[in-house]
């Protein structure tokens, strides 16, 4: 790659990525984004790079289905070679296809995922997998068919300190919140580096006026697919109660200072009893969602305590249904009132949290309420049609948010017992 900077073919708002893969950070990588976004052309360039440091390395790229490989994923790496100025060191190969260094025979597979059995049996000659690449993630059947693939890459590769497999998932986040790909998202585990970009990030120039002034265009014409299509937004089927929810990572010196309040809901026969701690700010009108515990079956003892290591000095506002559950927390020292409730309090409370600014939960802290509050949607009719109706179903924590916000949302005051 005589002649190439890598801030010529790398675009800014990957770098923070680029650095994290040299030093090998974190095992998998999920980057989402919408059209132009970048990010396929990001991982091709790094399997690439990975490749040029580590001679026996190799790397693997699924599909769903095997008939995208060729005009996809395969013509994107041979972008990416020729972009990196190493085309004289590759062989392209359709028959199997691969990619085939020609010096050190490092390979480059690329596999339909059409059978995710089939990768039991996907060897290298020499070597280990140092990529495993999905692209178009949201593609797959699920995220058992993407652990199913990963066991037997990480199986192939061996063993040892010297054959770590990196996981690479591209995708466009689905318009609906009930994709599988969307729900994983809003609770990735530990290891998992995520990362979104749109293509307002890029240089204009490697995009071309054309596709600027088609995205303009959308824009104009239809907001809501321009920011699904290219902005990559979970922007919901139309039926979505929270328009205003904002899914990031949030930090504590945004919420540090502002009033905190804290709620419960508590959980009958296989719904879970659902804690949340809430920091609203009133000149703004944004909620942040702040922290949360959600489980099955818990003793009031060891729900107490679990709130008692969240709610800091907040009055913590419960469910009326309960009282012997409010009274055994009470019993156990917590600060506790009963939900106010009353004629539409559920629509009052769900209209007022509408009202917000925005509604800002970090997924990586709260994931149980980042999915219950992105999932939840209006009650549709047979034919699909959206009814103006509240379901009363998957709202653990949102009703837990809207008994700790009743002192501000103009349904009482938070009154404690003696």
């Amino acid at each position: 790659m005589s002649g190439v900077r890598l801030s010529e073919v790398i675009a800014p708002a990957f770098f923070p990525v680029h650095e994290d893969l040299r030093r090998a950070g974190h095992a998998e990588y999920w980057l989402s984004g919408g059209r132009g976004s970048g990010k396929s052309s990001f991982v091709s360039l790094e399997i690439l790079l990975g490749l040029m440091r580590d001679r026996r390395a190799g790397a693997i790229i699924y599909r769903k289905v095997a008939d995208t490989l060729r005009d996809s994923v395969y013509a994107q790496m041979l972008w990416a070679i020729d972009r990196l100025g190493v085309a004289g060191d590759w062989q392209a190969r359709l028959s199997p296809m691969e990619l085939v260094h020609r010096e050190t025979g490092q390979r480059i597979l690329f596999r339909g995922a059409d059978d995710p059995q089939k990768s039991k049996g996907v060897r290298l000659r020499d070597g280990y997998f140092r990529f495993l690449w999905f692209e178009e993630l949201s593609e797959f059947d699920g995220i058992d068919a993407i652990r199913t693939i990963k066991a037997s890459i990480l199986r192939a590769s061996g063993e040892g300190p010297d054959a770590q497999t990196t996981v690479l998932c591209t995708y466009n986040p689905p318009v609906s919140p009930w994709h599988w790909v969307n729900r994983e998202a809003c609770a990735p585990p530990a290891g998992r580096l995520a990362h979104h970009s749109d293509y307002r990030q890029m240089p204009p120039a490697w995009l071309g006026d054309s596709f600027l002034a088609e995205a303009e265009a959308l824009q104009a014409r239809n907001p809501r697919a321009w920011r699904h299509m290219y902005l990559g937004e979970v922007t919901g089927t139309g039926g979505q109660v929270f328009e205003n929810l904002r899914l990031r990572p949030l930090r504590r010196d945004e919420w540090d200072g502002l009033p905190t309040y804290s709620g419960v809901d508590f959980g009958f026969a296989t719904d879970p009893d659902a804690f949340v701690r809430c920091a609203f700010d009133r000149k703004r009108r944004v909620l942040y969602i702040v922290d949360e515990f959600a489980a099955l079956g818990l003793l009031v003892e060891h729900l107490a305590k679990e709130v008692r290591a969240r709610a800091g000095n907040d009055i913590i506002t419960c469910d009326s249904a309960e009282p012997r559950s409010i009274a055994g927390l009470r019993a156990c020292g917590l600060r506790v009132t009963a939900a106010r409730k009353g004629p539409d309090s559920i629509g009052h409370g769900l209209k007022w949290l509408q009202t917000l600014a925005a509604i800002v939960i970090d997924p990586a802290r709260c994931p149980f309420a980042a999915g219950e509050f992105s999932r939840y949607e209006y009650d549709r009719d047979r034919t699909g049609r959206v009814l103006p109706r509240y379901p009363d179903h998957d709202n653990h924590t949102i009703d837990a948010v809207r008994y700790a916000l009743e002192c501000v949302s103009g349904m009482k005051r938070a009154v404690v017992p003696k």
